[in-house]
Order: C-alpha cells, then structure tokens, then sequence
C-alpha cells in the first residue's frame, strides 16, 4: 500500500453568524486563568497545591509631566487576558484553591464624576466581564485576609513589586517570573473569542488598506494617506492602532520600521510600503502592502514584487500545526536566492550563495512573529544572541501549535547601508551583480504581510487586503 502524504489545506473562514454568535457571550477571562494555572501545575506543582492566589493589576491612569492632562492608556497585556476588562487603576485576584475570580474596580470619586461622568458600577462590571465577583478596590486588603493565607502561601504576580502598593508582602511569596511565563505561553494559542477579536481586526485593517490604495494617486504627502488608514479605522470602531503605522515611499520602503510618514509624494516617487493595523478590543491585526503610487509597477518593481509574492504562497502553503517555524524561515530565504538568480540580481551557486549568508543582505528580518493582544505576540521564544545572521531576528522559534496566529511577511530590499558593505565584502561581493543591482535601488523594499491561523489540518487566511498584482491594479484603478 503506497501511503500519500497529507498537505496543508487552506481552510475556509467561518461565516458571520458563527463569528456574531461567539461575540454573544463574554471574553472567556475564566478559562484564560484554568489555562494559566494548568502550566503553573507543571512548573510549580507544591506551591500551586498548597493554594495561594494570582494577584494582577491594571495599567495605571497617568499623567504627563508636569501636566493635568493624562496621557493616552494602555491596557496591561497579562491584565486584561485574565479579565477581559480594558479599565484603568483595577486589580484582580484569583483564589487558586476555590478558582474563583474578583475584579477590583475603582470606587466613585465624586471630584471625577464631575468632570468625566460616573464609572462603571459592580452591577454593570459584573455583567459584563468574565469573573465570579466585582468590588472597589479600597476592600482589597480585606479581601487577602479572607484569602486564608499563610507564610507559606504564594502570591503570583507579574508586577515586580506590588506589595509596595498594597502591603501585601505579609501575605506570602512573591512569584513574579512564573507567573509571566505562564501567562505568555498561555496566550500563544488562542481560543475562538479571541480568533474572532483578530477577525474584526482584519476586516478593519482590509477596508483602511482598500481606502489607502484609492487615495494613493493624489496623495502628496505619506502623512495624509496614515490620516486615511486612522480615519478609516476610527470611524470602523477602532480608534487604536495596534502599532504606529509604516507609510514608507520610494526608496524609504528599504527601512523597516520607518515612521517618519512625512515625506513628499511625487512623479519620481515610484512605491509606497504601507505596514499598519487596527486592533480591536486589544487585539492587533498586522497587514503589509507595497504597491505603486501611480497604479503601474515598473519592470524592475514587479519582477521583485512577483518574488516576494512567491515566498509568501509558497511558505504558507506549507504551513500546518507542528510545522517547524525555523524550516518555512529558511525556505524563504532558499525562493529569495532562486528568484535573486533568475533576475540577475545574484550570481553563482544557490548552495554557497546561502552559505556566505548573502540573502540576508536582501532578506534581513524573520519570516513573522506571533500575534495577539501584542503585535509582536509572546510566546515565541527568539534568540537574538544566534551568530547566524539568518535566524537572529527570526520572533518564532520551533513548532507552531494549532490555534496560534502567526504574520508571513517575507520581504525584499535594497538598502545602501546593508548593501554597501556587502559589495566590499569578499565573502559576498563575488555572489552580487553590481550592474544588474543598480537598475533596483529605486524599488526601495517590497514587502507583502498577511495574518494565519494555524490549524491542524492547514492554516486560514485571516487577511483580506488584495494582493495579487493584477488585484492591487484594479483597486486602484478605480
């Protein structure tokens, strides 16, 4: 019997009613912390035996420098996984024993009432989030003596000191760095909530990329069309960004992570790179596009754009759970060289071209990175002391598990400074053709980034931006 080998399939999105009905219930706060507390099991086994509690708090409300006016808020990652609550100056504790769950909510301050109306009540509180009981948190001391702790008890954190604001520090251990790990791989697969909280991120992102790419042809600056892309997503429910928006043009595309957007848009200007996303309800979508300002690709732009697109197909077309993240890393770079060699762009053999490591002069980031709550999600376990310039910045190391939601973001640049040195190089300048290259220094970078999720038989696209080049065309085109 001849056995055939099972290939990833690309799976289908599941419909809008299946995703409303998953939005009718609570973020599931609850299951998040018998997650957290199943790996504490096997990384703390005495102490989670012997009871104790998690005790989390918030981001705090903050003022900027000598100033009354508060500076912009951003929920605690591991504070909001365990409640589901994107409030400011709140705590949680978590009583591992009897697992029960108390949200603590700031009382009324009849001062801010004034000024910024009243807060969310226990009532509402309790109907909202995902937990057993809400109170203020003037009763928090009260409630740790009821906690029934002893010396011996633990009391994890991922704050390094909160018992300096509670004076809670005679309560039991602290075990602050447990407690991160726990709750960082914890968040590496997600549940169907929060698949359909990255969903609404997607769907936002696709419609302030499709708006950008139809404003593009009369821009005249890169900060009106990161205007276009917040406008977009403010008005769709997403007033955060899940990180400052990239609108690189021309040869500016070269910088990863540029953020100047106030360069001038014009006739000699030939691409635009546009690297943003919306995040919903704390949940980050992160979607890349290069296209051209004026609709048209030159020849040089879209033999690099083709490339870059054939790295991403084929590098998610072997994706599935238990797929080595490392592997699909090094595929890319292995398409980049052929693609390289076919355009002229490199010379010599594919095998001592990779090597010397060359392609990383095109190709110097990693492949992608987790997503969730973080653009850069936890759980991925990067090592940026690796010697070898290939996998240094590589954010995911080792097997993806089904339900993790990782970018695919290969990407192709030509950037002087990385290339410069290269050509004067004698480990690598015999592998570049420095006369074919001087027709690509103005394509500036290409980069092409979706959103999958992993499952066990394939992966699903989560991103709905256009990509291919006769897609991206016609939008703009219109």
């Amino acid at each position: 019997m001849v056995l055939r080998k099972i290939l990833p399939i690309a799976m289908a999105p599941p419909s809008k009613a299946a995703i409303d009905k998953i939005f009718e219930g609570k973020y599931p706060a609850k299951a998040h912390f018998k997650r957290v507390l199943s790996y504490l099991r096997t990384t703390d086994a005495a102490a989670v035996s012997s009871g104790g509690v998690i005790f989390v708090e918030s981001a705090k409300s903050q003022l900027w420098p000598n100033s009354d006016q508060e500076q912009p808020f951003r929920q605690s990652r591991s504070f909001y996984y365990l409640t589901g609550c994107d409030l400011p100056d709140c705590a949680v504790l978590y009583f591992v024993k009897s697992e029960r769950s108390v949200l603590f909510i700031p009382p009324v301050n009849e001062a801010e009432v004034i000024w910024s109306g009243l807060p969310l009540s226990k009532e509402e509180a309790v109907e909202k989030y995902d937990v057993d009981e809400v109170q203020t948190s003037d009763t928090l001391q009260a409630h740790f003596q009821k906690a029934d702790l002893t010396h011996k008890s633990t009391v994890w954190t991922v704050t390094s000191d909160p018992f300096s604001t509670h004076s809670l520090s005679s309560y039991g251990a602290s075990n602050s760095l447990t407690l991160k790990d726990a709750i960082e791989e914890a968040r590496v697969v997600k549940d169907d909530y929060e698949i359909a909280l990255t969903r609404k991120a997607n769907e936002v992102t696709d419609a302030a990329h499709r708006a950008v790419l139809s404003a593009a042809s009369t821009a005249r600056n890169e900060r009106e069309l990161q205007a276009t892309f917040v406008q977009s997503c403010t008005s769709a429910g997403c007033p955060n960004q899940a990180y400052s928006p990239i609108v690189a043009s021309g040869t500016d595309a070269a910088t990863l992570h540029y953020v100047r957007n106030n360069k001038g848009i014009n006739d000699r200007t030939l691409n635009l790179l546009l690297d943003a996303g919306a995040e919903y309800d704390c949940y980050a979508s992160d979607v890349t596009r290069t296209f051209p300002i004026n609709g048209k690709f030159t020849e040089e732009s879209a033999n690099i754009y083709r490339l870059v697109l054939r790295m991403q197909t084929e590098c998610m077309s072997r994706l599935k759970a238990g797929v080595k993240w490392d592997e699909i890393h090094a595929l890319a770079h292995k398409i980049a060289i052929e693609g390289l060699l076919e355009l002229g762009i490199l010379k010599g053999e594919p095998a001592d071209i990779g090597a010397a490591k060359t392609s990383t002069g095109f190709f110097p980031h990693g492949l992608g990175h987790y997503l969730g709550m973080d653009t850069h999600d936890t759980g991925g376990h990067p090592n940026y002391g690796d010697q070898d310039p290939m996998f240094k910045y590589l954010r995911v190391r080792g097997a993806l598990p089904a339900g993790s939601i990782v970018t695919v973001e290969p990407g192709i640049y030509f950037c002087k400074f990385i290339l410069d040195p290269m050509l004067k190089d004698e480990k690598h300048k015999g592998f570049i053709d420095e006369q074919v290259l001087e027709r690509y220094w103005t394509v500036g970078g290409v980069r092409i980034e979706d959103d999958v999720l992993i499952t066990h038989e394939g992966f699903e696209n989560l991103t709905m931006v256009p990509r291919q080049l006769e897609e991206v065309g016609s939008l703009m085109a219109r």
